[in-house]
């Protein structure tokens, strides 16, 4: 497997979906990468040569990514939830935050339904 910013992407799929394996980057960043390293996007990862593989690892050096990402999106949470702002509040409770509908659906934020003791219809 080729080690790209921490991450073993892998080898047997083209390099543009593999980069995808890394925090922080999608599709459309993988293959501006690709686009700037001189790297096409159809080689699979076994078959790139040790200089190209160089020039993809300094080129995603321009972008954030894994540890640092993660680090600063955990940040951006906490200083919402501290600044007490509505989004913050919500993250706090564990609901949804970008307004969706919590009486029928927003099972994955909320959990599974608890059941109320002797409760009678």
């Amino acid at each position: 497997m080729a080690r790209i910013a921490g991450v073993d992407i892998p080898r047997d799929k083209r390099v543009v979906v593999s980069l995808t394996y890394v925090y922080g980057i999608g599709l459309p960043t993988a293959k501006q990468i690709l686009k700037n390293a001189n790297v096409s996007e159809d080689t699979r990862v076994k078959a790139l040569t040790e200089d190209e593989l160089n020039r993809i690892r300094t080129e995603i050096l321009n972008y954030t990514t894994e540890g640092d990402l993660r680090r600063e999106v955990t940040l951006n949470i906490k200083r919402l939830m501290e600044i007490g702002s509505y989004r913050g509040i919500r993250h706090r409770k564990g609901l949804p935050v970008r307004g969706q509908n919590t009486r029928n659906n927003a099972r994955t934020r909320k959990g599974k339904p608890k059941s109320i003791a002797g409760k009678k219809k």
